[in-house]
């Protein structure tokens, strides 16, 4: 890899399947709804059969980063584990249409490709139900040290930390970071994953993240605080720090450089999937490109704004353009 990148995205590799539903199928199953539910080989394919119509897309919330960057015409890689199956072949094609750099070769020995259940209610919150499948096999090495140091941004996804290597792979990470002067970003990613990993997240974060992403749930999960409390305590630790705020638009700071950004949706929200994903890219896309912090801000809204209007992570309409359009509004 020599060509430069804005960002390196860090993650799971999952094909998402997208199915729309209501409450009760929800609780008939036992799922937890607006929840990242992990389940095994068995319970997927069982959910699986018994949704209608359900649709098919490459995913994964660092991957979705990765996607979103380019869309707003950066550039970006992506770091991920894939089995040499019908669904990892799919993924990296997919990605790779999408202008993503994707290096890494799929397994030939372990388990399948991951995927993703997402279950879209009316009110547009999604529930996921994931089998991680290869993602748990992910290692260390799987992360290219040319990649790294192509990179101006590595952006970890919070979710790798449930993989049995996830402490490794993030040390790895900040190792080669330091190494060539790569600057580490991180998305919480859930409450839960911020909560199971409380003490070594917070670490990983005083140490070694120069820009942190989470909602306020995760934010106030990591640091046991509510509202303006976790935010302050989050920017004396961290130099830039983002928090979303769904409807309520989002907080971005670096140091006292500080703006609230309103919510910026295209019509009516349809799908919540992939909405701090494609926030993260617009954010990531403004940081090293030449933009400021609210900026930068005002970029990632226009692309959360964009994508929680359809069915799916990806984008549909120009975000360039959008964005353009957004800044000189």
């Amino acid at each position: 890899m020599s060509a430069k990148l804005n960002v390196l995205t860090v993650g799971n590799a999952i094909v998402d399947i997208f199915a729309r539903c209501d409450d009760a199928f929800l609780d008939h199953q036992g799922i937890g709804k607006s929840m990242m539910n992990l389940v095994d080989a068995d319970r997927s394919a069982t959910l699986y059969a018994a949704l209608d119509a359900p649709q098919e897309i490459s995913g994964g919330s660092a991957a979705n980063t990765a996607v979103g960057i380019v869309a707003l015409g950066g550039s970006a890689g992506f770091t991920g584990r894939v089995h040499d199956d019908t669904l990892g072949h799919s993924f990296i094609t997919d990605i790779r249409a999408a202008g993503v750099h994707f290096g890494a070769r799929p397994q030939v020995d372990g388990a399948p490709t991951a995927s993703s259940i997402i279950l879209v209610t009316p009110d547009a919150s999604r529930s996921m139900n994931t089998y991680l499948g290869a993602c748990i096999e992910f290692q260390p090495d799987d992360i290219n040290e040319q990649d790294v140091a192509a990179a101006d941004i590595i952006y970890l996804e919070g979710y790798l930390f449930d993989a049995p290597a996830g402490p490794d792979i993030f040390q790895r990470a900040a190792t080669l970071a330091e190494r060539h002067d790569t600057r580490i970003s991180l998305s919480l990613s859930d409450p839960w994953c911020a909560e199971r990993h409380r003490d070594a997240l917070s670490t990983f974060c005083r140490d070694h993240v120069d820009i942190l992403f989470a909602n306020e749930e995760e934010a106030t999960s990591l640091c046991q605080l509510d509202g303006n409390a976790a935010r302050d305590a989050l920017c004396a630790d961290i130099a830039e720090v983002v928090i979303t705020r769904g409807a309520e638009g989002a907080f971005v700071a670096r140091g006292d450089d500080r703006h609230e950004v309103d919510a910026m949706p295209l019509g009516a929200v349809t799908d919540t999937t992939g909405a701090g994903d494609l926030f993260a890219a617009g954010y990531l896309f403004g940081r090293t490109n030449g933009y400021g912090v609210r900026e930068s801000g005002v970029i990632a809204s226009i692309a959360a704004g964009e994508v929680i209007s359809h069915i799916g992570a990806r984008p549909d309409q120009n975000l360039a353009a959008l964005a353009d359009a957004g800044l000189v509004g």
